[in-house]
């Protein structure tokens, strides 16, 4: 027997609520599998979406939600998983069309589980999860389109929110001056203290704008879409590069070709559900060199999984700053 959230959707409506279940409800074992023990997870906004209904996220039904885990594994099918291992899991549809790790047992495929780096414990890992290894893609992304500190100008849209925070951090520890978009004024110190050198209002970049706008950025992290990051595009430098990994403002964008072809901007597009695994294991080596442990810890919030509901729905009404590690 195992705790779970267990997401159900039937006639009677959609339920969200912390369960016991027999082990024989996990997912059928096949080759490969391995059977964790969660010691944290976390909620990710599209754990938000889930939680609360907002999307359909969820392909099938009963879920189990949690996108992320860290903890040891029980047993396994796989040859580079013992039992005691720890690991990390991000994505790979788990919590979409496979039982995830807001759960004291989960059954993952042991291809899509990357080491625990020896620098995290589990909670460090939840406290970055899938927010801040976007992040770290991000960065990633940037440098592969050549990137230096004093380049210019970064900016960081979305800046309290789990992406914005890590990336900040990550950003300031490697030497560029970040800029963060917020509209959250009352934030500003817990920004500066991540390693932002100005935060600007966010309702500068909400509404549409010109194609083409004052050069301000080398480059760009953006988690909203829409006309932030269509903003973001018309005043990003010649040559510079946008990351693009969310959208909290839309999935549209509602932009033109003139950044692309008047200024040469790259737009790279971030996924971290699907990324490959050595994308995954270099993400996660270089959070355990670059990210600050101590700046990790202020922006976590702590809460137990029969509280995970409760703060999937604040994390969705914009009230939640930096990330949320659930306690398993």
């Amino acid at each position: 027997m195992f705790k779970a959230l267990l997401l159900e959707k039937d006639d009677a409506g959609f339920r969200a609520g912390l369960t016991t279940l027999d082990d024989s409800r996990l997912q059928p074992a096949e080759a490969g599998d391995v059977l964790v023990q969660p010691a944290y997870s976390t909620l990710n906004f599209k754990d938000g979406l889930a939680l609360t209904n907002k999307s359909p996220v969820v392909r099938v039904w009963p879920m189990v939600p949690g996108i992320d885990g860290a903890g040891t594994v029980l047993e396994s099918s796989h040859p580079a998983w013992q039992p005691g291992d720890r690991f990390v899991h991000n994505g790979w549809g788990v919590g979409e069309t496979r039982w995830g790790c807001l759960a004291e047992r989960a059954r993952l495929k042991g291809d899509g589980l990357v080491k625990l780096p020896v620098a995290f414990t589990p909670r460090q890992a939840m406290a970055i999860g899938t927010a801040g290894y976007t992040a770290m893609l991000c960065v990633l992304a940037l440098e592969r389109h050549g990137l230096v500190p004093g380049a210019g100008d970064v900016l960081v849209t979305g800046a309290t929110g789990g992406v914005g925070s890590v990336a900040i951090a990550l950003l300031a520890r490697l030497g560029h001056r970040v800029v963060a978009a917020s509209g959250k004024t009352q934030e500003t110190g817990y920004l500066k203290h991540l390693g932002a050198s100005e935060v600007i209002d966010r309702a500068e970049f909400g509404a549409p704008g010109k194609p083409l706008q004052k050069e301000r950025w080398a480059a760009v992290v953006d988690a909203l879409g829409s006309h932030t990051l269509v903003n973001a595009l018309a005043q990003t430098r010649y040559g510079g590069v946008v990351a693009a990994c969310g959208l909290a403002q839309g999935m549209d964008l509602p932009g033109s070709v003139a950044p692309f072809i008047l200024r040469g901007i790259t737009l790279a597009g971030i996924d971290s559900v699907m990324a490959p695994q050595v994308l995954r294991e270099q993400a996660w080596a270089r959070l355990a060199r670059d990210l600050d442990p101590a700046l990790l810890e202020t922006m976590v919030e702590e809460v137990a999984l029969e509280d995970a509901v409760a703060a999937a729905q604040r994390l969705m009404a914009g009230q939640v700053r930096g990330r949320i590690v659930v306690r398993i």
